[in-house]
C-alpha cells in the first residue's frame, strides 16, 4: 500500500471509531472523502489529512473535530499532531527504515505490488509517431516517440496491457508525389535536365534514395521502394532511439480488406450518411462536431477521415479497450469527428483519448531556431547525433505536452550539473561509484599501507539479501540527520509519482521527481559519512546508497534512458 493511502485509512477508521464513540457532534455518518498530502511547512509533519469536511455533518468546528478524530489514531513509528482542521504526520525511523528495507527487497519491482489494480490488465493501444513515409522524422516526431514510448513503460508498469502501434500513411496522394519525386531524382543522377512541380519533395534525402534504387538495378514501382526505404530508415531511427513498435500498421491494408468499404456500409446503415454536391457526408453533427464532413470527394476518391475511421474500429474490433493516440495540437479538431465515428459505429467515445502535443523549439546560442530557417539539426536523427539519445529523449520528456518545449541544444550537450540528464545521471553514477569504493581494497594515504575494504562484497551481498535495517540516522549531526531524513521520504514518493505519471499521462513528472531524488542524494552525500570505520553505520548507509540507486534505475528504465555505472 502506498503511504499516503496507509494515512487515509488511518484517518478514515479513527474517525468511524470517534463517530461510534459519539466524539463527532451531530454527525450519523461518515460521508466525506479523504485526502492526504504533505504539508507546505515541514515542521507540521511529512503527511497531513484534512478532516474539515466532517464540519457540515458535525457542525463543529474543524479544530475540535481534528483533536476528536486523532484520539482514536494509534501511532506506530510515527507522532500525531493537529493543526486547526489537519491531521498531521511525522515519521519515526522504524517507519523511515522499513522504506529502505522494501526498496532493497523489491529491487526493480519496487511499486509494483501496489499498482496491480490501476490498469487492472486492461488492453490498451498507444499510437503514436506515425509520419508519413515521405521523409525523415522531424524534431516535433522527437518529442511523440519519447512520449509514447515512455508512457508505455509507465502504464505496463501500472498494470495495463500495453500495444505500441505506428500507423503507417501509405495509401494517399503523397505515395504518388512520392514516386514522381524519386523519379525526378533518378533522372538528375542520370545527368537528365527535369523541372520540378511545386508540390514535389525536394529534400537532399531523396538523392540517397534514388542512389540504392540505382545500384539495386531497382525494377519496383518508385512509390513502393520508396515508400520501403523511408520506412526502413524510419525504423532504424525508432530502435536507436529506444523507440519499439509492437506493430507497423499500414494504411494500405485496409483497402486490401475491403475493411473501408465496410465502415462506410456500417455508417450508411445507422443512417449517418447522406450525399450533397455529388460528394458522401457523414453527420458528425449529431454528436460533437460543429460541422458534417466529407467521407468520399467528388472525384469518387476517400478523405483521410475516412480511413482513419476504419483504422479505428479495427483497432476496437481487434480487441483492444482503450486507445490512446498521441497527435500534434494541430490536429484538435480532428478529434471531435474521429469521437463521433466511433459512436455511430456503436462503440464508446470515451474509450479513445487523445494526447495533443505543442511544438519544439530549437535553441542554440541562447536564441529560438525558426524551422525555417535552420540550418543545423532538422531532422530528429541529426539532433540525436549531436547530443545523444539519453539526453534527446530526456528533454524532450521534460515538460508537459500541452506546453512548448524549449530544447536547449548546447545544454543539453554540457557535461555538468546544469545540463538535467547529466544531473541525474550523475547520481546514479555516483552511487556506483560509492558502492565499489566500498568494497574495494583501500591504501593508507599517509603509510602507503593496504588496507582491508569498508566492507567485504560477500557481507554487502549478505546484508542486502537480508534487506534488515539497524541504523542509518547521525542524531548527533542535524544536517546529516534532515538529509538522510529527506532521502528516504523522497525514495517513498517514487509510488505516488509514478501512479500521477500513469494516471495524468505524464512522463515529465517522473523527469522532475529525478531530478529531486538526485538533489536530495546528492545533498545526502555533501552531509552524511557514508564510508567509515564504523561498519555497522557504513553498512546501513550503504542500503540507502543501494535504495537510491535502484529507485533511479526505476525511473530511467521507464523514461528509456541508461543508468551509467560511471561518468
Amino acid at each position: 500500500m502506498m503511504i499516503k493511502d496507509f494515512f487515509v485509512n488511518i484517518v478514515e477508521k479513527a474517525a468511524n471509531e470517534a463517530l461510534s464513540n459519539k466524539k463527532l457532534g451531530q454527525a450519523e455518518k461518515i460521508t466525506a472523502s479523504f485526502v492526504c498530502e504533505t504539508p507546505k511547512n515541514p515542521e507540521f509533519g511529512d503527511f497531513s489529512v484534512n478532516v474539515s469536511s466532517l464540519a457540515r455533518d458535525a457542525k463543529m468546528a474543524p479544530p475540535m473535530i481534528a483533536q476528536a478524530v486523532a484520539e482514536f489514531i494509534k501511532a506506530e513509528d510515527f507522532s500525531v499532531n493537529t493543526v486547526s482542521g489537519f491531521i498531521n504526520f511525522k515519521l519515526e525511523e522504524g517507519f523511515l527504515k522499513k522504506v529502505v528495507e522494501e526498496i532493497i527487497r523489491e529491487k526493480e519491482n519496487y511499486g509494483k505490488k501496489d499498482f496491480g489494480n490501476l490498469g487492472n490488465g486492461k488492453k490498451v493501444n498507444i499510437e503514436y509517431v506515425s509520419a508519413n513515409p515521405t521523409g525523415p522524422f522531424h524534431i516535433g516526431h522527437g518529442r511523440w516517440a519519447a512520449l509514447g514510448s515512455s508512457l508505455a513503460e509507465i502504464l505496463k508498469f501500472t498494470g495495463y496491457d500495453v500495444y505500441q502501434e505506428f500507423y503507417i500513411n501509405d495509401a494517399g496522394n503523397q505515395i504518388n508525389k512520392l514516386a514522381m519525386s524519386l523519379e525526378l531524382r533518378i533522372k538528375e543522377l542520370k545527368g537528365e535536365t527535369v523541372e520540378w512541380p511545386e508540390d514535389a519533395y525536394k529534400g537532399d534525402y531523396l538523392i540517397d534514395c534514388a542512389k540504392r534504387y540505382i545500384e539495386q538495378n531497382s525494377k519496383e514501382p518508385y512509390g513502393e521502394f520508396a515508400k520501403k526505404d523511408m520506412l526502413r530508415l524510419q525504423k532504424d531511427l525508432l530502435e536507436k532511439f529506444e523507440t519499439h513498435f509492437d506493430c507497423f500498421f499500414s494504411e494500405t491494408t485496409l483497402y486490401k480488406n475491403n475493411e473501408v468499404e465496410k465502415c462506410i456500409k456500417a455508417l450508411d446503415e445507422a443512417g449517418k450518411l447522406y450525399e450533397k454536391d455529388g460528394a458522401l457526408w457523414f453527420k458528425t453533427t449529431d454528436y460533437t462536431d460543429d460541422q458534417d464532413r466529407v467521407l468520399r470527394k467528388k472525384d469518387g476518391s476517400n478523405t483521410y477521415l475516412t480511413a482513419d475511421i476504419a483504422y479505428h474500429k479495427n483497432k476496437f474490433d481487434r480487441g483492444f479497450e482503450h486507445l490512446i493516440n498521441i497527435w500534434g495540437a494541430d490536429h484538435h479538431g480532428y478529434i471531435p469527428r474521429m469521437k463521433a465515428s466511433i459512436d455511430a459505429l456503436g462503440y464508446n467515445s470515451n474509450n479513445l483519448e487523445v494526447l495533443l502535443g505543442q511544438l519544439v523549439n530549437i535553441i542554440q546560442n541562447g536564441e529560438a531556431v525558426r524551422m525555417g530557417k535552420r540550418k543545423k539539426m532538422v531532422t530528429l536523427d541529426e539532433l540525436v547525433d549531436e547530443v545523444g539519445v539519453d539526453a534527446t529523449r530526456f528533454w524532450m520528456l521534460m515538460r508537459s505536452i500541452d506546453t512548448t518545449l524549449d530544447f536547449d541544444v548546447d545544454l543539453a550537450k554540457q557535461k555538468n550539473d546544469q545540463n538535467p540528464v547529466f544531473y541525474v545521471q550523475y547520481a546514479h553514477a555516483r552511487a556506483c561509484s560509492i558502492i565499489r569504493k566500498a568494497t574495494e581494497d583501500r591504501i593508507d594515504t599517509e603509510t602507503g599501507e593496504k588496507l582491508l575494504p569498508f566492507v567485504k562484497k560477500e557481507e554487502l551481498d549478505e546484508i542486502l539479501n537480508k534487506a534488515e535495517v539497524s541504523n542509518l540516522f547521525d542524531k548527533d549531526d542535524e544536517k546529516s540527520y534532515d538529509a538522510t531524513r529527506k532521502l528516504i521520504l523522497r525514495l517513498e514518493e517514487f509510488k505516488t509519482t509514478v501512479e500521477a505519471a500513469s494516471r495524468m499521462r505524464a512522463p515529465y513528472l517522473l523527469c522532475k521527481y529525478a531530478s529531486n531524488l538526485a538533489y536530495d542524494f546528492h545533498h545526502f552525500y555533501n552531509f552524511t559519512r557514508v564510508l567509515s570505520e564504523n561498519t555497522e553505520l557504513t553498512k546501513n548507509r550503504l542500503m540507502l546508497v543501494v535504495s537510491t540507486k535502484s529507485v533511479l534505475a526505476s525511473v530511467f528504465k521507464l523514461l528509456k534512458i541508461t543508468a551509467p555505472e560511471k561518468m
